[in-house]
């Protein structure tokens, strides 16, 4: 069931559900992607409407911030529930992914890729870590697609950020030829394999996931936090107040 919310209709999948749903996708199905949209990615949407309609040709569309949930539900607004990319992608790995299931993996430093094989017992999975800004660049784009296409595997991780992770995968979708499910999950590799620190528990719990990569990385993410993200409370005052 779809439920609709600042412009998208999200899937309403918990974690557990929607790692479930991907994994039963057979492995040989033509390419299509997982989108995990939050507070930053709404507001981004809402000035972007062709990066919107990427996200909307995704075939699952999760929400990934308890905090939008929140305030869906103070403003008495239809709320999906909350599938973390990061929690999908440790249920995948942790209760899907086999030892002989092939995964490529796009992003991700290559140094932290031992460490992410060792944990989940994985096969040598392919990796590809394409340069800043290549998906403003047409030929490091095509490179980059044509990796995934030459990597045919049951789950392509996308860990290259938003809204670059979400243009490589609606390039792979029109390129054609590809195999498999993209997951675009940004940092979650990171935070799987220790190359960043992911809030405790108890702040994921209460919403408060922000603030501690707030504190954490001051310099990069005040803007995003303090700026830019706030301002998905007029884009869901404006769903339920017209």
């Amino acid at each position: 069931m779809a439920v609709r919310l600042a412009g998208l209709d999200f899937d309403d999948m918990d974690v557990m559900a929607a790692a479930a749903w991907i994994a039963a996708r057979p492995a040989g199905a033509p390419f299509s992607y997982v989108v995990t949209p939050n507070a930053d990615h709404l507001v981004r949407l809402d000035r972007d409407p062709g990066l919107r309609m990427v996200y909307r040709q995704a075939e699952l569309c999760l929400l990934d911030s308890r905090v939008v949930a929140c305030m869906a539900r103070l403003l008495r607004l239809g709320t999906p529930s909350v599938a973390p990319g990061s929690d999908i992608s440790a249920c995948l790995l942790g209760r899907h992914v086999g030892s002989g299931d092939r995964i490529t993996i796009v992003g991700l430093s290559p140094i932290w890729l031992p460490a992410l094989v060792a944990r989940y017992g994985l096969s040598a999975p392919a990796h590809y870590d394409p340069p800043m800004g290549f998906d403003r660049d047409p030929a490091a784009l095509a490179a980059t697609v044509a990796f995934v296409r030459a990597n045919p595997a049951r789950f392509v991780f996308l860990a290259t950020g938003s809204p670059r992770q979400e243009r490589l995968a609606a390039a792979i979708v029109a390129a054609g030829g590809a195999t498999g499910t993209g997951l675009c999950i940004g940092a979650s590799l990171e935070f799987l394999v220790g190359a960043r620190r992911r809030a405790p528990t108890i702040f994921r719990r209460a919403g408060l996931e922000w603030l501690f990569r707030l504190v954490c990385e001051p310099r990069r993410l005040w803007r995003r936090y303090l700026v830019d993200s706030p301002r998905v409370i007029a884009l869901l005052a404006r769903q339920r107040f017209g």
